[in-house]
């Protein structure tokens, strides 16, 4: 199984980085974890365009998402052969109809069911491709959705936005990996149910007894090195930033 970060500024893009985008590799199939602001530019220098298998949206705030509008236009008026078959994405109650409306011009315009295939989230578990996943609510203002990804005996676990939660610490037990958000600064930002803290990650990561932990999410404003440092003072596994590119072969 083959992570690729391509993006992961929290919030809005930074001058380096999109916003959140992660692409999973397996057996051919590749799956992407949401498509925020600038994702659809920087994906090209990963895979085709219409190379994507299925796709996954945490939560609905437009730094993981809002490219999909993007993305509906290059599937729907693909200009070098036949529209291609749709592609399965997976988000929370609602995906489509707030999609169709931050595309729509007019409330006749073409649905976004035209070229993707919704499914649901819910808290459970079922298979992507060759991937077996669970998913959880996870503490957001808007219902957010955590992810564990299991292929090969190997195991990713995303965790979207969200605050601590115990449905994080789930998804997380036992992680090779553990790609993990902290958006806010320990000691300077305290809002419950809303974004974790360096700290806090490392906390989940100890807890959890991680392999790897690596972080992500975090907005320009912040000091990335700061939370870095925060998440060392608690989990003592290799621990680093996501940066755009950075390939973990888990």
């Amino acid at each position: 199984m083959k992570l690729t970060v391509v993006g992961c500024s929290g919030s809005f893009p930074s001058t380096g980085s999109a916003c959140s985008s992660y692409l999973v590799e397996a057996d051919g199939f590749r799956l992407l974890l949401d498509m925020g602001n600038g994702a659809l530019g920087e994906l090209q220098r990963h895979v085709g365009l219409y190379d994507l298998d299925a796709i996954f949206l945490s939560h609905l705030h437009a730094d993981h998402c809002i490219d999909m509008c993007a993305y509906f236009v290059v599937r729907y008026y693909r200009h070098d052969g036949g529209r291609p078959a749709s592609i399965p994405v997976y988000g929370p109650d609602g995906t489509e109809q707030r999609l169709t409306t931050a595309h729509a011009d007019t409330p006749s315009d073409r649905s976004m069911s035209e070229v993707f295939d919704f499914h649901t989230l819910k808290p459970g578990s079922f298979d992507i491709g060759p991937f077996s996943v669970r998913t959880e609510k996870v503490c957001h203002p808007v219902d957010a959705f955590g992810i564990r990804i299991e292929h090969g005996g190997r195991t990713l676990a995303y965790s979207g936005d969200t605050g601590a939660c115990e449905a994080l610490d789930e998804l997380a037990e036992g992680a090779d990996l553990f790609l993990c958000e902290a958006s806010f600064v320990y000691g300077k930002e305290d809002i419950p149910d809303l974004h974790l803290n360096g700290r806090e990650a490392g906390e989940v990561a100890a807890r959890a007894k991680v392999g790897r932990l690596v972080l992500t999410h975090i907005p320009p404003w912040t000091d990335a090195e700061r939370n870095l440092a925060d998440a060392r003072t608690i989990y003592r596994g290799p621990a680093e930033l996501a940066v755009p590119g950075a390939v973990y072969e888990i």
